[in-house]
């Protein structure tokens, strides 16, 4: 029988154990080549017990990352028996299906010892800017079309890299010495956790994880169920259009709520696209997970305990369980629209705790040009600018401005773009009278406008959403303004797809605002008017 004081210790070694996982994932964040990564947060990191079951993942990361990188690790598993796994042996692989739902998210494991014996198992993800193909964008129409495409392979064997492989990656790139330079910081993260584990281990005196990870898995699912026993039971639905590509989609959720858990079906969400905008099932089981967990149990630690109550099923061949070869690049357009989805059934069983709709997905600038002459590889230069739009308003504050929820991804610092593309940003603000008025106003989407300063062409490969179907409003609360994508010579863009800006003119791009919830007459007169002050809205809307 176990007493407080193996309690405390127990605690003691697992809050160690998450220390051990942020240290790695800090690791690959001051390594990286990647800007997505070093600047944004891109990543993930956590370390598995030896059947595959997640134990603890760093604060620092994305939910799509980490909770579908949960699964992962038992598909190396499958590959590479534990029993065979060796000293400096390293595991990568990109498989969508298998990984994290694009080619561009490479995932590492590597086997982790102690004195000598396996004891755990470190996986990290992050994403690469440039893996060849048409590039990132949502064009394609089977995944083969979007770049490289790494089977479960041994990056390195007892210590030794597969220096084929990687002369492979380097080929199928127009950024050949960032994506491998991005594969030996993945590395180096892994090996960093391998180490500090090795240490905490001698220090608490363990031989294996067993009876911690057992001690972490019990009670992080039941700190969740004690969480899900107290909500109303039942069954919950909803519905909500987003634009898709090239005509709308519906993402129609059921959610039951029972004293085993959670579970969410999908069955009556539109079928998947012949274009890149589709998901596949570890990319939707992350971004609903990480949705209910938010409103339900936010302050349990995710591991395999805390995610095992929450159950998702969607049907085969539907854009959020599209099976290969289909095209996934910009999986998260779709993907990241989970969490409102699942708010939208919550909201029907406990209202004061989920906010209203986002701009959920990424506003990503994923842009490219020649001018700066030829690379190694032939190309020029790629950048990804991560932008956000508004956060929908949570039932007691206003919405967070130019925040990129569920993704959890930092901006880029438009600095740090413009020296390393001839890209000059010659504005970036908040959007005024973006954010749906309300009782609590939903957050402002950006303004932005981009043009090449050397006064040549360059390519957007468009990925956005909620400019035909914008944030809903709830309560009497309006809508998010709707996104737009245009030149300042007056032409409109498509939200979706390459398109290539033309020598002299701008980009502008004004990503969409979050709605409000309630009547906007119940606003705090003060709130109003310090809104009106920033600038944020107008005489009128303040009337």
């Amino acid at each position: 029988m176990s007493t407080g004081i193996d309690r405390i210790n127990m605690q003691i070694m697992w809050n160690r154990l998450i220390a051990v996982v942020e240290e790695q994932a800090q690791t690959l964040i001051r390594t990286a080549f990647s800007s997505m990564v070093r600047e944004c947060g891109d990543l993930s990191a956590g370390v598995f017990d030896l059947d595959g079951k997640m134990l603890a993942q760093a604060v620092t990361g994305t939910p799509g990352h980490v909770n579908s990188m949960a699964e992962s690790v038992k598909h190396f598993i499958d590959r590479f028996p534990v029993a065979e796994m060796q000293e400096g042996d390293i595991y990568i692989t990109n498989d969508p299906w298998m990984g994290t739902g694009h080619l561009n998210d490479f995932v590492l494991t590597t086997p982790a010892f102690h004195k000598g014996k396996l004891v755990a198992l470190f996986s990290c993800t992050s994403h690469l800017i440039d893996i060849g193909g048409i590039g990132f964008g949502p064009d394609a129409t089977d995944v083969h079309m979007e770049g490289i495409y790494i089977p479960f392979l041994k990056l390195a064997d007892r210590g030794v890299m597969n220096e084929t492989l990687l002369a492979m990656v380097r080929a199928n790139t127009r950024q050949p010495v960032e994506s491998e330079g991005d594969v030996y910081s993945l590395a180096a993260c892994n090996d960093i956790g391998c180490e500090r584990l090795s240490e905490m281990m001698g220090e608490f005196g363990l031989d294996d994880l067993d009876e911690l990870g057992t001690y972490i898995i019990d009670r992080s699912r039941e700190a969740v169920l004690a969480e899900v026993a107290k909500l109303p039971k039942g069954v919950y639905k909803n519905t909500m259009p987003v634009d898709g590509y090239d005509a709308p989609l519906d993402l129609v959720a059921t959610m039951t709520i029972s004293d085993d858990g959670i579970h969410v079906d999908y069955d009556g969400t539109s079928p998947m696209s012949k274009l890149g905008i589709n998901v596949p099932h570890a990319y939707t089981t992350a971004y609903t997970c990480f949705g209910i967990a938010c409103a339900v149990a936010p302050g349990v630690p995710n591991n395999a305990g805390s995610l095992g109550p929450f159950t998702v099923s969607a049907p085969h061949g539907s854009i959020l369980n599209a099976p290969k070869p289909a095209a996934v690049s910009s999986r998260h357009i779709t993907g990241q629209m989970l969490p409102d989805v699942v708010f939208g059934c919550l909201r029907q069983a406990i209202p004061d705790r989920v906010p209203a709709e986002g701009t959920s997905c990424l506003w990503n600038l994923n842009m490219r040009g020649r001018n700066l002459g030829a690379n190694e590889a032939g190309a020029g230069y790629v950048v990804t600018v991560v932008t956000n739009g508004g956060a929908g308003a949570r039932p007691n504050k206003d919405g967070l401005s130019a925040t990129a929820f569920p993704s959890g991804v930092r901006a880029n610092p438009i600095e740090i773009m413009e020296s390393i593309s001839p890209l000059v940003f010659w504005k970036k603000e908040l959007r005024p009278d973006s954010g749906g008025e309300g009782r609590y106003s939903g957050g402002h989407g950006q303004s932005i406008v981009v043009e090449n300063r050397h006064g040549e062409p360059f390519d957007i490969l468009a990925s956005f959403d909620r400019i035909d179907h914008a944030p809903r409003g709830r309560d009497g609360g309006a809508d998010g303004a709707n996104g737009y994508v245009g030149l300042a010579s007056g032409r409109k863009l498509n939200g979706k797809g390459f398109q290539e800006i033309p020598p002299g003119d701008q980009l502008i791009v004004e990503t969409p605002g979050g709605a409000g919830i309630g009547d906007p007459a119940a606003r705090d007169d003060d709130a109003v008017q310090a809104d009106r002050r920033d600038g944020l809205i107008g005489t009128l809307a303040a009337e």
